[in-house]
């Protein structure tokens, strides 16, 4: 049996092996050009060079893996160095004076009033 999330009911319904795979009349069709690069940003221009793009900067992903998995006993947060530790830092100075800031003035507001 295939199941499908009823929008007006609001709970599970039987459907159709073709609705169950292709819920809310999405389809499964393949576009036949590849879509247009949103996010990237080219050191050249296409028109410029022909078809070849070449990109700016050079992927990091594998060195900030080999930091972040690192068994250094570092805790996640602190792993890339000052600049971690002063954000966190920061953080907590704020987290701290800001605890402080509603203590004070749930005091303050607890005082009766002097006529």
């Amino acid at each position: 049996m295939y199941y499908k999330f009823s929008g007006f009911t609001q709970r599970l319904t039987g459907a159709l092996p073709t609705s169950a795979y292709n819920p809310q009349g999405l389809r499964s069709t393949i576009p036949s050009e590849s879509p247009t690069i949103i996010f990237a940003t080219p050191t050249k221009l296409v028109s410029e060079s022909g078809a070849a793009v070449e990109y700016m900067g050079a992927n990091k992903v594998q060195d900030l893996q080999r930091i972040f998995q690192a068994s250094d006993e570092i805790p996640v947060h602190l792993k890339r160095g000052v600049p971690d530790r002063l954000l966190y830092r920061t953080t907590m100075a704020l987290t701290v004076g800001g605890a402080l800031y509603c203590l004070v003035a749930l005091y303050i507001a607890a005082q009766p009033r002097k006529k």
